[in-house]
């Protein structure tokens, strides 16, 4: 399976940050995280704009990564860089999701 058919991996973390975290100062972080480390095919975050509250449950940001492999995926959990970058994560972390599958795309970009 190659890419685009359902070899890739798909990251999906969605939060709601602690009251008083510089929520800017994290994403600098993850982009700097996903920029330096090769195994990261591509990077989205997002920030709900649109979403209601009973909906949302609190949640306001998602980040997604997407990986060639799931051996790509597991490495890059082991990596020094994402072991280092975690631990201030989850730090600002009130609630979080996480969610890791292969993609199965029905409708090709571009």
């Amino acid at each position: 399976m190659g890419a685009g058919a359902m070899g890739e991996i798909k990251h999906l973390v969605v939060v709601k940050f602690k009251e008083g975290v510089v929520v800017e100062e994290i994403i600098k972080g993850m982009e700097k995280l996903v920029t330096e480390v090769d195994l990261v095919k591509s990077f989205e975050w997002g920030q709900d704009s649109e979403g209601h509250e009973m909906l949302t449950q609190g949640f306001t940001h998602s980040f997604a990564m997407t990986f060639d492999k799931k051996e790509d995926y597991a490495a890059f959990q082991s990596h020094p860089n994402h072991v280092e970058y975690s631990a201030t994560f989850s730090a600002a972390i009130e609630k979080i999701v996480v969610l890791c599958f292969p993609c199965v795309r029905v409708k090709p970009t571009g």
